[in-house]
């Protein structure tokens, strides 16, 4: 195993297929007063569900973009791309990808890894990135990988987000 980067001249474009199930999401309650604001995410069971989408390495809306790939012999069996955020010192990442038939072997744990070390060696005070609330293994992953809840946006997708049981969840992890 080897994990190297990946020119942009050949990956430029290369699509992902991100695909997972759940049987679980992360349900939002708010509460808001004039002193209070009170929030609370709950994980609750549900019937199984599966989410697909697609998207594409060194799109053109990220700043300075580099992914990585981490390739048994000849094959690449999952990829990393992480952008720098200049203006409040962060490095986001953008995808984390491991072939299906390939996770949980470890490959996402080798990439975040090398996502603290890229940001140790940039001087960047915290590792971010998104997922969705009804992500929860990816969730799951993200707390195992040292990450905490950083904030969330309620309606990033939709206005129907909280009620899709679809809201972007920003994960983050601080570098000492």
């Amino acid at each position: 195993m080897r994990i190297a980067e990946l020119p942009r001249e050949h990956f430029e474009g290369y699509e992902l297929v991100f695909s997972y199930d759940s049987r679980a999401y992360y349900d939002l309650k708010m509460r808001n007063t004039e002193n209070v604001f009170a929030l609370e995410f709950v994980r609750v069971p549900c019937p199984p569900v599966h989410k697909e989408f697609t998207d594409k390495l060194f799109a053109p809306y990220w700043d300075d973009p580099h992914a990585w790939g981490l390739w048994d012999g000849r094959e690449l069996l999952a990829i990393m791309e992480v952008t720098p955020e200049n203006w409040n010192n962060r490095l986001r990442v953008t995808n984390l990808y491991v072939q299906e038939g390939y996770r949980r072997r470890g490959y996402g744990s080798l990439l975040i890894t090398k996502a603290k070390e890229i940001a140790r060696s940039q001087g960047r005070r915290a590792v971010i990135l998104e997922t969705q609330s009804c992500n929860t293994a990816a969730i799951a992953f993200y707390l195992a990988q040292g990450f905490s809840l950083m904030g969330f946006n309620s309606c990033e997708y939709s206005n129907e987000d909280i009620a899709r049981h679809e809201f972007r969840m920003e994960m983050g992890c601080l570098i000492g």
